[in-house]
């Protein structure tokens, strides 16, 4: 097994970090370094996933989330 690792293309895989050749040991970074910035990034919040955006019946439906189901509301 080599060393370092490659894409289905043949080109190597690069370190999204420095874009070194990428090692099969921290693969897709090439050093624990690079694999640790990219942590600290995520734990930072420079990376964020993104998320759908609230519709208004996403709002209406959360809004009767706290009702009991047994239809017994405590304003009577």
């Amino acid at each position: 097994m080599s060393s370092s690792s490659s894409s289905a293309g043949g080109k190597p895989l690069r370190c999204p970090i420095c874009r070194k050749e990428a090692v099969d040991a921290y693969r897709p970074f090439c050093s624990k370094r690079c694999a640790d910035i990219d942590l600290a990034k995520w734990f930072s919040g420079s990376y964020a996933v993104a998320g759908r955006e609230e519709d208004e019946g996403d709002s209406a439906a959360s809004a009767d989330s706290g009702r009991r189901p047994d239809g017994d509301d405590d304003d009577a």
